[in-house]
């Protein structure tokens, strides 16, 4: 019942391990956001039933939703944890917005 959970802490375990950088931290947070909206984009507009079912059995839509499977009933926890996910995610955009601006050359 805590698969996802326990997929999100590994995989955060497995980055701070090998590559003890925050920003590697940061970047795995949004990969896996990334990857989890394309998959409700899928779900959604696919159209068919069985891989639908599927990947909304297995896969939450978002990290919000796995927050919230896991925290609503402590509002405080809830709330921090979704505040520090969006300062994380201004973080990344922070981090991409630089990476564009070396890369422009006009």
């Amino acid at each position: 019942m805590y698969i996802d959970l326990i997929i999100l802490i590994l995989l955060i375990i497995v980055v701070i391990m090998f590559f003890k950088r925050f920003s590697s931290f940061v970047f795995l947070l949004a990969i896996i956001e990334i990857f989890l909206r394309i998959l409700t984009f899928i779900k959604y507009n696919i159209g068919l039933k069985d891989v639908s079912s599927i990947i909304g059995k297995y896969f939450p839509e978002t990290i919000f939703d796995i927050i919230n499977k896991y925290t609503l009933e402590i509002p405080l926890l809830n709330t921090i944890l979704k505040w520090t996910f969006v300062g994380i995610m201004a973080i990344f955009l922070s981090y991409i917005i630089k990476i564009f601006m070396k890369k422009k050359k006009i």
